[in-house]
């Protein structure tokens, strides 16, 4: 009975190894090969598939040697930022694929198609399934889809309406008065009419301080170290999403794991203490309504309060999710704008005078208050050009979950669409043959009159899903800026090299060195 025995559990073993290996072959061969014929036979080009690796390899090797050398002080950037996505529209069209590992990804450069993309309703293009990872460092809002997207979307809506930001203007005003004066004091004591400054971790740690200030008021301090523990996070995870993730390999007790785990479980230690305490004083009575936690949870308690909507509240860690959330997207976007927008008003020094020329006619010596922000026009322009050449997020990325049809072709389930907003933004068919200068005036009308046909600007994304924090992002790269000018003039420093690149955002490689004078 033993020999029979031992060969019935090798031919077990055989036929579950082989099960395996079928199943293996066919989601790293079988059916990428399938999806490729099917993309082809629709008339749609690209890159043919690679075993397993599809165009990773590529990729890093093209990002590897964009990021050698900086480039002249041009503002046509999309060959450095994304080469592969680049290389491929020119050699196969505007809409083409690639290969995310054995996932296809069509890019798809016409904004008519973009718009109905972004415009369907939630649940019809569906969210890219993100990293394990990548969900400690940013969640919430983001990275839901369907009827738990919608629920968030309405409790998180009240903190971001107008007469909500306006109350947020005297944390906006404080920052930003401390960045100035300590600018101030670098000059002075610089011995020199100028000193010089890399303007980006500084507008880093401005937009930071902002967000602990308009997120956690009086928990002010509380809130800084959650911002110092999640930029610590994100370069960890940033350091892991380089490469092909190997399954299971965050379970592993590797010293870069321990410690993403440990930052992690400190942001939720601190954050959960803030919500608690404000969820028993607000049971008590107490009212917080010019923070984003207490407007968060103040909507959220209200909702959950509601006839038979219990279910529908968030619970404390969905609410811990959301405020990292605030700090990654409210933080990183804003620092860009900023970043870049004081870059480029170095190189065009004349849009520096006209929007100087501006804040002065418009505030004078004074604080900078909510409804003058709506009279700067110029500055408006001037921050949207900055957003077209230079957005946040160089691409957006969506997946079919069943067979879908867009335009003339058909796509079946699994997916991922791109939109690729810079070269977008870039394209001379959409913006002219001075697509790749800095011209402000293209948006004297307005966004929907900037481009030639059709609207092809999409710095917060659009549709349904469009950042809901866009109006926060606004106010306070304009206060900011506004009071940057009011006080400074500024220059590129000859140590300045241009060299945009993405790491999560669009951000100079190598700093964004300035020379400061006071006015």
């Amino acid at each position: 009975m033993g020999a029979p025995l031992a060969a019935l559990v090798c031919a077990s073993c055989v036929v579950v190894i082989l099960s395996w290996l079928l199943k293996y072959v066919k989601l790293v061969w079988l059916e990428p090969k399938k999806l490729e014929r099917l993309l082809k036979d629709q008339g749609i080009r690209g890159s043919p598939y690679k075993f397993l690796m599809g165009d990773l390899r590529e990729n890093a090797r093209l990002m590897s040697e964009a990021k050698l050398k900086p480039i002249p002080l041009t503002h046509d950037i999309v060959p450095r930022v994304t080469p592969l996505f680049d290389q491929l529209v020119k050699t196969h069209g505007k809409m083409c694929f690639t290969w995310l590992g054995p996932i296809p990804r069509v890019v798809v450069n016409d904004p008519e198609l973009v718009r109905e993309i972004l415009s369907n309703k939630f649940g019809h293009f569906a969210k890219p399934k993100s990293f394990p990872v990548v969900r400690l460092l940013a969640s919430g809002l983001l990275g839901y889809d369907g009827e738990k997207w919608a629920k968030h979307r309405r409790i998180i809506n009240p903190a971001f309406h107008q007469e909500k930001l306006k109350l947020m203007m005297p944390a906006f005003s404080t920052s930003c008065i401390e960045l100035i004066n300590r600018w101030k004091k670098l000059v002075d004591s610089s011995g020199e009419e100028h000193c010089e400054l890399d303007v980006w971790p500084e507008l880093q740690n401005l937009t930071g301080d902002v967000i602990s200030r308009t997120a956690f008021g009086s928990s002010y301090e509380e809130g800084r170290r959650i911002f110092q523990l999640q930029h610590e996070l994100a370069e960890l995870i940033v350091e892991i999403i380089q490469f092909l993730p190997i399954p299971g390999y965050r379970f592993l007790p590797t010293k870069r794991n321990n410690k993403i785990r440990k930052i992690d479980k400190e942001i939720r230690r601190i954050l959960g203490g803030l919500i608690s305490k404000r969820m028993k004083a607000m049971k008590m009575g107490d009212v917080y309504n010019d923070d984003l936690l207490g407007i968060l949870i103040e909507s959220n308690f209200k909702l959950g309060q509601e006839q038979d909507s219990k279910s529908l509240a968030m619970t404390v860690d969905e609410v811990i999710d959301e405020c990292k959330l605030f700090y990654l997207a409210g933080q990183e976007t804003t620092t860009n704008l900023l970043t870049w927008t004081v870059i480029l008003l170095s190189i065009h020094p004349e849009w520096q005078s006209r929007a100087r020329q501006e804040v002065l006619e418009v505030f004078g010596d004074n604080k900078p208050d909510y409804e003058g922000l709506h009279h700067l026009k110029i500055v408006t322009m001037i921050l949207y050009e900055v957003l077209r050449l230079y957005p946040p997020v160089a691409f957006l990325v969506r997946r079919t979950y069943k067979e879908m049809k867009l335009g003339k072709v058909t796509f079946p389930p699994d997916v991922q669409l791109v939109i690729p907003m810079l070269s977008i933004h870039h394209d001379p068919e959409y913006w002219g043959d001075d697509a790749n200068e800095f011209k402000p005036m293209r948006f004297s009308e307005g966004i929907a009159k900037a481009s030639r046909k059709h609207i092809a600007f999409y710095p917060f994304g659009g549709g349904p899903r469009i950042c809901i924090g866009q109006s926060f992002a606004l106010i306070e790269a304009k206060l900011a800026l506004a009071m940057i000018l009011q006080n400074f003039s500024f220059e590129l420093s000859p140590t300045y090299a241009h060299a945009p690149h993405t790491v999560l955002i669009l951000q100079p490689q190598h700093g964004a060195q300035i020379l400061l004078h006071r006015l």
